[in-house]
């Protein structure tokens, strides 16, 4: 009996956990004075295993960054923006870009002048989107409170001596350290987030310096690199009589120059910290600078001009290597680095470029030169190893086709910096149908130079095509016929990470069939059903193929003119869970069909707080907040009515708002249960 009472107890308890809103992250807030006048403020997220919040530099088309508001007060002063620890980055299929997060216990500071001799309170907002692998919780207001101690009288005084003007530059110096490309520093404050993160950014860079390697090593495939091969390799063997000396000459040439371009790596890593790294990432100036630098290279590459090394320098290099003895091997390597840079610079621009701006690892450009020069000195070091395979090496125009090659891929990666750019400053230039037009041609053209139908600067005819060079062509050409249908909106999800927003498409067919085309059959697309004037339908949408109303109480109208069951959706615009229901489940046919012919569809957007409601339909939750815009009072809907504060949640009720199936819908990828669900909620409904 007594086992039996715990059971039920149990069961009655874990019924109650599960009925509460999932609260996944734990505040606390503590107050570390550093000086006689300023202090810090430590704002500590400790969050459940599986969950993570969003750094405050997330991708403007990424998910919500958690955001710090404080009330302003004449007790204090704000130093700088609110620090925060190096996030974990990864690229997101669904947003198509990199997301910043955190997990684990995470640490926020935010120093300020104390300005009041008296101690006084530090109060404000913070709000911020929390995710796992199934749900996502839109963002809240929480209310946080600092008490801080007074600052010292005597340093109030001096603080007081200052001139206005000074006092006037300060301000100034405070009002560019809040600007949102930088990042303030915070004195003797070691920031750092206790995150599970530690092996996938030992794989990150592991997988960095393969790409390098691999770089390195196709370099020498090129007409500056290749020629010098049997002239390099020629000295160490006929340089003296003694092999066993030759050898050990090989291998210190070959250690100059993983040694040259190590040293190379690290003055980058010293100069380009994390923050740094993240405003060449983000900021439309380097990102523009990087797209010159791309078409530079890619017009030195087609044969317009070439890019040297000042040729005082190569002379010098060359001269000391003349000398001989041990020194002379590193010379030679040097001299190889200097001469080839023609070829070898624009490859390794552009690899330094595009890894430097995905990763915020300040070592990324070390492992990056480190691995390049690994790759460059491999072959010099082997051939002179093993000099009979010298006899087996022929040069020709094929090296010419190699640095062309090159030359069609960074005029293509290029334009991801301009889109870039473009992306930031909103000037419009690259849509994704011109985007994807424009690589569609530069990949055409390269197919067609690789069956010999173009001809640039240093090539011969093509009279016959190699076995390896007609299969590189298919490739390229099947990949251009596949960016194709993109240019009618096709998501090409493969290339997510290099094409702009699909809302950027000016040309989408679907959009267009479902905007024009009315009582289109369920199972493509059902559009012109629903009022055009309902509420906000010019501001939110849901997937193509859907319509569905934005406001509940004109949802249940609808449905009770039709007598359907409403389908309450309760998403988000940064949702990616939402995003992942959409693509995988709604898309199904039976799916489509059941939803667009059986149900009234209403999306309430739990995120969206831009839209700001009339006065007469706001809300007080039960902490005497006054909710002003849509996204807060559908968030409070959802936790009043259905104790969830979680996205994607889905509920049915009728017309009058009573639910009709045992349980609501969470995030789950099984079309079959979903259909089930959706089947059980028309079957009471009727």
């Amino acid at each position: 009996m007594k086992k039996l009472l715990l059971a039920l107890m149990g069961v009655v308890m874990s019924m109650g956990l599960f009925a509460q809103p999932l609260n996944p992250v734990k505040w606390t807030y503590s107050v570390k004075e550093t000086s006689a006048t300023e202090a810090v403020l430590e704002f500590k997220a400790k969050l459940d295993a599986g969950w993570h919040l969003y750094s405050q530099y997330t991708d403007p088309n990424g998910p919500l960054a958690i955001v710090f508001e404080f009330t302003p007060s004449s007790d204090y002063q704000l130093v700088g923006k609110v620090q925060e620890p190096k996030p974990h980055e990864e690229m997101d299929e669904i947003f198509g870009c990199v997301v910043k997060s955190f997990t684990g216990t995470v640490l926020f500071r935010q120093k300020v002048k104390r300005i009041s001799e008296k101690d006084f309170t530090v109060k404000g907002i913070v709000s911020y989107q929390l995710c796992n692998d199934g749900s996502c919780i839109a963002p809240e207001d929480h209310d946080f409170s600092f008490k801080v101690s007074g600052a010292k009288a005597d340093e109030l005084d001096e603080l007081n001596d200052i001139d206005p003007a000074d006092m006037l530059a300060l301000a100034e110096v405070t009002e560019v350290a809040d600007q949102p490309d930088t990042v303030a520093a915070v004195s003797n404050i070691d920031t750092k987030t206790e995150e599970p993160a530690t092996q996938k950014k030992g794989q990150s860079l592991l997988v960095i310096f393969l790409l390098a390697v691999l770089g390195g090593i196709l370099t020498m495939f090129t007409p500056c690199v290749f020629p010098m091969i049997p002239m390099t390799v020629n000295f160490f063997m006929h340089n003296s009589d003694n092999k066993r000396k030759n050898r050990r000459q090989a291998w210190m040439f070959g250690f100059s120059i993983v040694f040259l371009f190590a040293v190379m790596g690290a003055i980058l890593a010293l100069i380009f910290g994390p923050e740094a790294l993240y405003f060449i990432g983000t900021h439309w100036i380097p990102n523009l600078l990087f797209f010159v630098i791309f078409f530079i290279f890619a017009l030195s590459f087609f044969g317009l001009f070439e890019i040297k090394m000042p040729e005082k320098w190569i002379n010098s290099s060359d001269e000391q290597a003349d000398k001989g003895g041990w020194l002379a091997p590193f010379f030679i390597a040097l001299t190889t680095v200097l001469v080839s840079f023609s070829c070898t610079g624009p490859i390794l621009g552009a690899a330094l470029v595009g890894l430097t701006t995905s990763s915020t690892d300040r070592w990324v450009s070390l492992v990056t030169m480190l691995g390049f020069g690994i790759g460059f000195a491999a072959p010099f070091t082997l051939l002179a190893m093993f000099p009979q395979a010298l006899k087996n090496m022929k040069s020709g125009s094929w090296l010419n086709t190699v640095k062309v090659s090159f030359a069609f891929l960074e005029l293509a990666f290029g334009l991801k910096f301009l889109q870039m750019a473009d992306l930031y400053c909103n000037w419009g230039l690259l849509p994704r149908d011109i985007y994807l037009a424009l690589w569609i041609v530069i990949f055409g053209m390269l197919g067609f130079y690789l069956l010999g139908k173009l001809r640039f600067k240093g090539d011969d005819e093509v009279k016959e095509i190699s076995t390896l060079r007609l299969f590189l062509a298919i490739a390229d050409l099947a990949f251009v016929v596949w960016m194709i249908p993109g240019l009618w909106g096709a998501p090409l999800k493969g290339l997510s990470g290099f094409l702009p927003p699909q809302s950027s498409q000016e040309f989408d067919i679907e959009r267009i069939v479902s905007e024009n085309t009315p009582n289109v059959s369920a199972n493509t697309l059902q559009v012109g059903k629903l009022p055009a004037d309902r509420k906000y339908a010019d501001k939110l949408h849901v997937p193509l193929g859907f319509e569905a109303f934005f406001d509940l109480d004109e949802a249940k109208a609808y449905a009770r003119q039709q007598g359907k069951p409403v389908f309450i959706d309760f998403t988000g615009k940064t949702c990616a869970n939402c995003r992942e229901m959409e693509h995988y489940v709604w898309t199904d046919p039976e799916v489509k069909r059941l939803l667009n012919d059986e149900f009234v569809m209403c999306s309430l957007y739990a995120d969206e707080n831009t839209i700001q409601l009339p006065e007469e339909e706001w809300v007080t939750d039960d902490k005497g907040h006054v909710l002003k815009t849509l996204g807060r009072r559908n968030l409070n809907y959802q936790k009043t009515e259905f104790n969830m504060n979680a996205q994607p949640y889905y509920v049915i009720v009728n017309a009058d708002g009573k639910v009709l199936t045992e349980q609501n819908y969470k995030y789950d990828r099984d079309v079959q249960k979903f259909v089930k669900w959706l089947n059980e909620g028309i079957q009471n409904n009727k």
